[in-house]
């Protein structure tokens, strides 16, 4: 192997935590890396993974230049900073954390604008009537420009936001504004409201890889270890396991043969179910007198092979 994997984290805040938290429940906690400083990490069960704390937005700047194989960072970063991304960047896994929506606002109190319709004529009315374009505050151009473009929104200008883009409006800099929102609590104490078709990316943290990097043989060996952990802990989250007495399973595998056809997989005296099927499956048994039944939940359920790896082992190879 010519060198590690380098996996890029961010390195501080709320999500920082929660990918430590993330790697940590799949069973691969970070641990820091001697003499590291602060920069780096090491996690122990993947020795050949090397990993690197950088910010969210210079980690999705590092896979489009290829400087590191996999990062975790946000989706409105990427689509943000990674021109034509889908030729520089794979997105691998979707995190489940790092919510945040990009949206459209206006000043609550416009309350002829209720759709991005709307606002093309409030936006054409304002430039007939002032000779000036509708200020749009932002720090996300690219997006703003491309959403806006497909709303038939012309009539607009950008205005870069530096600070908190919220108060553009109140402070005069702006008429309405593009930016992050979780809650909408912010927006709702600026007075804001959220245009109804004005939700341009609904973002979250992603586990992406760099299509050009330096990848060979062994990095992908490592990928496939890596979300073959990770992608086995998600798929035991939503699963149980059924065990039954063994003089019982004839008569359990009749009572349960539906949901077998519909994708449970037998096992040993049980069967392996997703967990939403748990209550049918009990009410089945109960109702064939089998018991006593046990149903507990897999740490892990791995599979062969990772659908996420195998398709940028593809993407590398075409």
């Amino acid at each position: 192997m010519s060198g590690p994997l380098i996996l890029a984290i961010p390195s501080k805040g709320r999500l920082k935590e929660q990918v430590e938290a993330w790697l940590a429940d799949a069973g691969l906690p970070l641990s820091s890396a001697p003499g590291g400083r602060g920069y780096t990490a090491a996690i122990p069960a993947l020795p050949k993974v090397e990993v690197r704390l950088l910010s969210a937005a210079d980690i999705a700047a590092a896979l489009d230049s290829g400087e590191i194989h996999l990062g975790v960072t946000g989706e409105d970063l990427l689509r943000e900073q990674v021109a034509d991304l889908d030729s520089r960047v794979m997105l691998l896994r979707a995190l489940g954390f790092g919510r945040a929506d990009l949206i459209v606002a206006a000043p609550r109190g416009w309350l002829d604008v209720e759709t991005m319709a709307d606002l093309e004529e409030v936006a054409h009315l304002h430039l007939v009537r002032t000779g000036k374009r509708l200020r749009v505050a932002t720090k996300y151009l690219v997006q703003t420009r491309a959403f806006f473009a497909r709303c038939g929104v012309a009539d607009y200008r950008i205005v870069e936001s530096g600070g908190a883009t919220e108060g553009a409006p109140a402070s005069g800099a702006a008429e309405i504004i593009v930016d992050i929102t979780t809650t909408g609590a912010t927006l709702a104490a600026n007075h804001l409201k959220i245009i109804g078709d004005g939700v341009i990316l609904r973002s979250q943290a992603q586990l992406a890889a760099s299509l050009s990097a330096d990848w060979d043989a062994d990095r992908l060996a490592v990928v496939r270890q890596l979300l073959g952990v990770v992608e086995a802990r998600a798929r035991a989250r939503s699963s149980m396991m059924l065990v039954w007495p063994a003089e019982a399973d004839a008569a359990a595998r009749s009572a349960l043969a539906e949901l077998v056809a519909r994708g449970a997989r037998p096992r040993a005296n049980g069967l392996l179910i997703a967990e939403r099927d748990l209550l049918e499956a009990q009410a089945l048994l109960t109702a064939g007198g089998i018991g006593p039944v046990a149903a507990s939940r897999p740490e892990h359920l791995f599979e062969p092979a990772s659908p996420a790896a195998e398709a940028l082992a593809a993407r590398l190879a075409g």
